[in-house]
Protein backbone atom coordinates (compact mmCIF):
# COMPACT_ATOMS: atom_id res chain seq x y z
CA UNK A 1 0.00 0.00 0.00
CA UNK A 2 1.21 3.58 -1.21
CA UNK A 3 1.18 6.66 0.75
CA UNK A 4 1.14 10.34 -0.45
CA UNK A 5 1.72 13.32 1.55
CA UNK A 6 -0.31 16.09 1.19
CA UNK A 7 -0.43 19.22 3.19
CA UNK A 8 -3.76 21.09 5.04
CA UNK A 9 -4.01 24.73 5.09
CA UNK A 10 -2.01 25.24 7.41
CA UNK A 11 0.86 23.81 6.42
CA UNK A 12 1.12 20.68 8.48
CA UNK A 13 1.61 17.62 6.56
CA UNK A 14 -0.94 14.89 6.74
CA UNK A 15 -0.21 11.32 5.66
CA UNK A 16 -2.92 9.82 3.73
CA UNK A 17 -3.58 6.04 3.28
CA UNK A 18 -3.89 4.87 -0.41
CA UNK A 19 -7.00 2.73 -1.06
CA UNK A 20 -6.41 -0.90 -0.96
CA UNK A 21 -6.44 -2.10 -4.38
CA UNK A 22 -8.88 -4.36 -5.55
CA UNK A 23 -12.52 -3.04 -4.27
CA UNK A 24 -11.93 -1.76 -1.48
CA UNK A 25 -13.55 1.54 -0.95
CA UNK A 26 -12.97 1.81 2.55
CA UNK A 27 -11.91 5.39 4.14
CA UNK A 28 -9.28 5.22 6.51
CA UNK A 29 -8.39 8.09 9.12
CA UNK A 30 -5.79 10.43 8.36
CA UNK A 31 -2.87 9.76 11.00
CA UNK A 32 -2.19 13.31 13.07
CA UNK A 33 0.69 14.24 13.19
CA UNK A 34 2.44 14.39 16.84
CA UNK A 35 2.29 17.82 18.13
CA UNK A 36 2.17 19.98 21.48
CA UNK A 37 -1.63 20.93 21.87
CA UNK A 38 -2.48 18.58 24.81
CA UNK A 39 1.11 18.99 26.23
CA UNK A 40 0.04 22.15 26.41
CA UNK A 41 -3.34 21.90 27.90
CA UNK A 42 -1.96 19.91 30.72
CA UNK A 43 0.56 22.31 31.97
CA UNK A 44 -2.29 25.12 31.47
CA UNK A 45 -4.35 23.77 34.28
CA UNK A 46 -1.97 22.68 36.22
CA UNK A 47 -0.44 25.94 36.66
CA UNK A 48 -4.06 27.29 36.94
CA UNK A 49 -5.11 24.92 39.52
CA UNK A 50 -1.61 25.91 41.34
CA UNK A 51 -2.98 29.39 41.67
CA UNK A 52 -5.73 28.37 43.32
CA UNK A 53 -4.04 26.34 45.64
CA UNK A 54 -5.47 23.06 44.29
CA UNK A 55 -2.21 21.84 42.76
CA UNK A 56 -1.09 18.08 42.71
CA UNK A 57 0.97 17.10 45.79
CA UNK A 58 3.87 15.46 44.70
CA UNK A 59 4.39 11.92 44.34
CA UNK A 60 4.05 9.69 47.61
CA UNK A 61 2.27 12.76 49.28
CA UNK A 62 -1.32 13.44 50.28
CA UNK A 63 -2.54 16.56 49.38
CA UNK A 64 -2.24 19.36 52.90
CA UNK A 65 -5.39 20.71 53.23
CA UNK A 66 -5.55 24.41 52.92
CA UNK A 67 -4.61 26.32 55.84
CA UNK A 68 -7.69 28.16 57.66
CA UNK A 69 -6.58 32.39 58.12
CA UNK A 70 -6.35 33.38 61.33
CA UNK A 71 -9.01 35.35 62.55
CA UNK A 72 -7.99 38.51 64.91
CA UNK A 73 -11.65 39.79 67.45
CA UNK A 74 -12.58 43.53 67.54
CA UNK A 75 -11.61 44.00 70.68
CA UNK A 76 -8.25 42.33 70.57
CA UNK A 77 -7.62 44.41 67.33
CA UNK A 78 -8.07 47.63 69.03
CA UNK A 79 -6.21 46.76 72.28
CA UNK A 80 -3.41 45.61 70.63
CA UNK A 81 -3.62 49.56 68.44
CA UNK A 82 -3.99 51.19 71.55
CA UNK A 83 -1.18 49.54 73.19
CA UNK A 84 0.96 50.45 70.31
CA UNK A 85 0.21 53.81 70.04
CA UNK A 86 -0.01 55.51 73.20
CA UNK A 87 -1.67 58.89 71.41
CA UNK A 88 -4.44 56.65 70.86
CA UNK A 89 -4.44 55.49 74.25
CA UNK A 90 -4.59 58.90 75.67
CA UNK A 91 -7.14 59.65 73.67
CA UNK A 92 -9.50 56.59 74.39
CA UNK A 93 -9.31 57.81 78.31
CA UNK A 94 -10.11 61.19 77.53
CA UNK A 95 -13.01 60.38 75.81
CA UNK A 96 -14.20 58.08 78.93
CA UNK A 97 -13.68 60.46 81.46
CA UNK A 98 -15.63 62.87 79.11
CA UNK A 99 -18.19 60.20 78.70
CA UNK A 100 -18.72 59.51 82.21
CA UNK A 101 -19.01 63.57 83.69
CA UNK A 102 -21.97 63.83 80.70
CA UNK A 103 -22.98 60.84 82.34
CA UNK A 104 -23.00 62.72 85.34
CA UNK A 105 -24.28 66.08 84.29
CA UNK A 106 -27.22 64.31 82.84
CA UNK A 107 -28.01 62.78 86.04
CA UNK A 108 -27.56 65.77 88.36
CA UNK A 109 -29.90 67.64 85.86
CA UNK A 110 -32.78 64.55 86.00
CA UNK A 111 -32.70 64.98 90.19
CA UNK A 112 -32.76 68.55 90.14
CA UNK A 113 -35.69 68.53 87.99
CA UNK A 114 -37.23 66.14 89.33
CA UNK A 115 -36.87 67.86 92.87
CA UNK A 116 -38.29 71.19 91.56
CA UNK A 117 -41.28 69.68 90.01
CA UNK A 118 -41.52 67.87 93.98
CA UNK A 119 -41.65 71.71 94.71
CA UNK A 120 -43.98 72.86 92.54
CA UNK A 121 -46.59 70.03 93.39
CA UNK A 122 -46.23 70.90 97.23
CA UNK A 123 -46.66 74.29 96.76
CA UNK A 124 -49.54 73.16 94.76
CA UNK A 125 -51.15 71.34 97.45
CA UNK A 126 -50.45 73.87 100.31
CA UNK A 127 -52.09 76.70 97.97
CA UNK A 128 -56.23 76.77 98.23
CA UNK A 129 -57.73 75.88 95.26
CA UNK A 130 -58.45 78.39 92.79
CA UNK A 131 -61.76 78.18 93.09
CA UNK A 132 -61.75 79.81 96.61
CA UNK A 133 -62.26 83.58 95.77
CA UNK A 134 -63.06 86.48 98.04
CA UNK A 135 -62.15 90.66 97.23
CA UNK A 136 -58.67 91.83 98.83
CA UNK A 137 -60.37 94.60 100.73
CA UNK A 138 -63.76 95.31 102.55
CA UNK A 139 -65.30 98.76 102.72
CA UNK A 140 -63.83 100.50 99.74
CA UNK A 141 -64.51 101.96 96.28
CA UNK A 142 -63.12 101.68 93.12
CA UNK A 143 -60.98 104.33 92.78
CA UNK A 144 -59.51 103.90 88.99
CA UNK A 145 -60.10 101.71 86.43
CA UNK A 146 -57.56 99.48 84.35
CA UNK A 147 -56.11 101.22 80.79
CA UNK A 148 -57.23 104.22 82.45
CA UNK A 149 -56.01 107.42 81.19
CA UNK A 150 -54.52 110.44 83.41
CA UNK A 151 -52.09 112.65 84.83
CA UNK A 152 -51.43 110.60 87.67
CA UNK A 153 -49.92 108.00 85.65
CA UNK A 154 -46.76 108.23 83.32
CA UNK A 155 -48.41 105.69 81.15
CA UNK A 156 -51.89 103.83 81.12
CA UNK A 157 -52.99 102.50 84.19
CA UNK A 158 -52.03 98.77 84.39
CA UNK A 159 -54.29 97.93 87.54
CA UNK A 160 -57.37 98.53 89.60
CA UNK A 161 -57.96 100.60 92.60
CA UNK A 162 -59.78 100.18 95.40
CA UNK A 163 -59.47 103.21 97.58
CA UNK A 164 -60.27 102.56 101.47
CA UNK A 165 -59.15 103.87 104.57
CA UNK A 166 -55.59 103.60 105.74
CA UNK A 167 -55.15 100.60 107.93
CA UNK A 168 -57.28 98.45 106.06
CA UNK A 169 -56.33 94.56 105.82
CA UNK A 170 -55.49 93.82 102.52
CA UNK A 171 -55.82 89.79 102.02
CA UNK A 172 -55.37 87.30 99.42
CA UNK A 173 -57.22 86.68 96.97
CA UNK A 174 -57.12 82.94 96.28
CA UNK A 175 -54.67 80.64 97.33
CA UNK A 176 -51.04 80.59 96.50
CA UNK A 177 -47.67 81.57 97.73
CA UNK A 178 -46.17 84.98 98.32
CA UNK A 179 -42.68 84.94 95.90
CA UNK A 180 -41.54 88.60 96.95
CA UNK A 181 -42.36 91.00 99.50
CA UNK A 182 -40.84 94.84 100.14
CA UNK A 183 -40.28 97.87 98.55
CA UNK A 184 -40.58 98.37 94.82
CA UNK A 185 -40.08 102.13 94.22
CA UNK A 186 -43.61 103.65 92.49
CA UNK A 187 -45.51 100.34 93.67
CA UNK A 188 -44.52 101.51 97.20
CA UNK A 189 -44.69 98.46 99.57
CA UNK A 190 -45.58 95.50 97.39
CA UNK A 191 -46.37 92.19 97.78
CA UNK A 192 -46.50 89.29 94.90
CA UNK A 193 -48.51 85.94 94.92
CA UNK A 194 -48.11 83.42 92.66
CA UNK A 195 -50.91 81.06 92.08
CA UNK A 196 -50.34 77.14 91.26
CA UNK A 197 -51.42 78.20 87.67
CA UNK A 198 -48.68 80.26 87.52
CA UNK A 199 -50.19 83.89 87.87
CA UNK A 200 -48.88 86.54 89.86
CA UNK A 201 -51.46 88.94 91.79
CA UNK A 202 -49.66 92.70 93.08
CA UNK A 203 -50.71 94.12 96.41
CA UNK A 204 -49.10 97.43 95.86
CA UNK A 205 -49.10 101.01 98.02
CA UNK A 206 -49.16 98.97 101.32
CA UNK A 207 -48.71 100.87 104.46
CA UNK A 208 -47.20 97.74 106.05
CA UNK A 209 -46.50 94.13 105.13
CA UNK A 210 -47.38 91.11 107.57
CA UNK A 211 -46.68 87.95 105.25
CA UNK A 212 -43.08 88.30 103.41
CA UNK A 213 -43.26 84.46 101.86
CA UNK A 214 -44.76 81.39 102.01
CA UNK A 215 -48.31 79.82 101.21
CA UNK A 216 -51.07 81.41 101.42
CA UNK A 217 -54.30 80.76 101.72
CA UNK A 218 -57.85 82.89 100.68
CA UNK A 219 -58.26 85.53 103.06
CA UNK A 220 -54.83 85.46 104.73
CA UNK A 221 -53.55 89.12 105.32
CA UNK A 222 -50.83 90.05 103.36
CA UNK A 223 -50.98 93.79 104.89
CA UNK A 224 -52.70 97.51 105.08
CA UNK A 225 -54.04 99.44 102.59
CA UNK A 226 -51.43 102.70 102.77
CA UNK A 227 -50.44 105.41 100.29
CA UNK A 228 -46.97 104.38 99.81
CA UNK A 229 -45.07 104.98 96.65
CA UNK A 230 -46.34 107.16 93.76
CA UNK A 231 -49.24 108.26 95.13
CA UNK A 232 -50.90 111.79 95.23
CA UNK A 233 -53.11 113.57 97.24
CA UNK A 234 -55.99 113.14 95.11
CA UNK A 235 -55.74 109.67 94.72
CA UNK A 236 -55.27 109.04 98.50
CA UNK A 237 -54.89 105.77 100.46
CA UNK A 238 -56.13 102.75 98.45
CA UNK A 239 -54.76 99.29 96.93
CA UNK A 240 -53.50 99.31 93.62
CA UNK A 241 -54.39 95.23 92.32
CA UNK A 242 -52.73 93.84 89.35
CA UNK A 243 -52.98 90.48 87.74
CA UNK A 244 -50.20 89.24 85.62
CA UNK A 245 -50.42 85.91 84.36
CA UNK A 246 -47.34 83.92 84.31
CA UNK A 247 -45.85 86.99 85.41
CA UNK A 248 -46.36 88.76 82.01
CA UNK A 249 -47.95 91.86 81.37
CA UNK A 250 -50.89 92.84 83.14
CA UNK A 251 -54.75 92.69 81.99
CA UNK A 252 -57.94 93.90 83.76
CA UNK A 253 -58.04 92.60 86.96
CA UNK A 254 -61.97 93.60 86.61
CA UNK A 255 -62.23 91.08 84.12
CA UNK A 256 -60.08 88.54 86.08
CA UNK A 257 -62.23 88.60 88.91
CA UNK A 258 -65.26 88.14 87.13
CA UNK A 259 -64.24 84.82 85.43
CA UNK A 260 -63.79 84.08 89.56
CA UNK A 261 -67.13 84.82 90.21
CA UNK A 262 -66.45 88.21 91.74
CA UNK A 263 -68.23 91.75 90.64
CA UNK A 264 -66.25 94.51 92.64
Amino acid sequence: MASTQTADSSGTATSLLDHPTGHDTRHRLPRQSRGTGPLLGVTAMTAALGATGFAAAPAGHAADAPAAPSVTAPDEASGAVLSADPGLALAARIQQQADGRRTADDESARIAAAQEAQARRAAQETAAPLGDHALPVAGYRLAAQFAQAGAHWAHLHTGLDFAARTGTPVTAVTGGTVTSAGWSGPYGYRVIQTLPDGTELWYCHLARITTPAGPVTTGTVLGTVGATGNVTGVTGPHLHLEVRPDGAAPIDPLTWLGSHGLTP
